[in-house]
């Protein structure tokens, strides 16, 4: 745990009368709108029979067996939420553009400025991600919003069928077509990189990446390994930090559309990091390559 948070849990015994946010408020000695805030913003757990989940009705009733979690911390729960930018709604999916800095999902410590909770609260309806991106990655994500087309486009994805690219800076020069295959975490995992521009200046080159795996941090492990880290990413490479963030976005998707039964396609707009001597016609067109090579791999079309 950092400094700031702390977690109270309560196990539930026969004869309890006090409902969640009371009990809560009890046991953590902290106020009742201070519980109420923390329950509301995704802080709270309640585990029964089994199964936990995160507990927002404050007058919920408790029952022995149960056991009640508050997990609290005052530094993510003020933390302002920034409204994701819908790309595509289709009403049993939909497609956004996740900004650099926000959370995919949740932590135990709260949901209310991650990208699932807030697509959930806007569209009232059922969020499912179907991927996920790095809190520092900015771009498209998908999300699902019921248990049928989430298992449908998550079998596509397992199964290698979901076209995803990204734009990236890397530091140092590359002149040629990477394949990258070295095995992460014990699994397989493959990533396919094409130079677009190199500025000698700042020697960073800018790639373009095809993600045929999703392993945990595989572009920026794979690029880092090979001598070629991600500009500004926090946590792997050298002489690649600065302030102004991971120059690191998910640029484009495709997959089959279960509902329409063909393939759809998208891209985010061009990232702000990107040099300015850069055509938006030559990204366009690696893009298509990429996309390309996809389609010759792939069953569907």
């Amino acid at each position: 745990m950092t400094a700031t948070e702390q977690s109270w849990t309560l196990n539930v015994v026969a004869g309890e009368s006090r409902d969640a946010v009371t009990a809560l408020a009890e046991l953590s000695g902290l106020s009742r709108t201070a519980v109420k805030q923390a329950m509301l913003k995704g802080a709270a757990w309640l585990r029964r029979g089994g199964k936990e989940k995160r507990l927002r009705i404050t007058t919920a009733a408790l029952a022995a067996g149960d056991r009640l979690q508050l997990c609290y911390d005052p530094q993510v729960l003020a933390l302002k939420p920034e409204m994701p930018e819908l790309v595509a709604d289709n009403k049993r999916y939909s497609l956004w553009h996740k900004p650099a800095g926000m959370l995919a999902q949740g932590s135990r410590f709260g949901d209310h400025c991650a990208l699932d909770r807030l697509v959930e609260q806007h569209l009232n309806r059922q969020s499912l991600l179907v991927h996920r991106l790095d809190r520092e990655t900015s771009g498209l994500m998908l999300l699902a919003h019921d248990g049928k087309m989430a298992a449908a486009l998550s079998a596509e994805l397992a199964n290698g069928d979901m076209f995803k690219a990204y734009l990236a800076l890397v530091k140092g020069e590359l002149t040629q077509r990477l394949w990258l295959d070295q095995p992460i975490d014990g699994q397989s995992a493959e990533t396919d990189v094409e130079p677009l521009h190199f500025d000698g200046a700042r020697n960073l080159t800018l790639v373009a990446v095809r993600l045929l795996t999703g392993r945990t941090h595989q572009i920026r492990r794979h690029l880092t390994d090979a001598g070629l880290p991600v500009w500004g990413d926090p946590r792997y490479g050298s002489g690649n930090k600065n302030s102004s963030g991971l120059a690191l976005q998910a640029q484009a998707l495709a997959f089959h559309c279960p509902l329409l039964q063909h393939a759809r396609r998208w891209q985010a707009p061009l990232p702000g990091w990107l040099p300015a001597e850069v055509d938006g016609e030559a990204v366009n067109a690696m893009l298509q390559t990429l996309y390309q090579r996809h389609q010759d791999s792939r069953r569907w079309g």
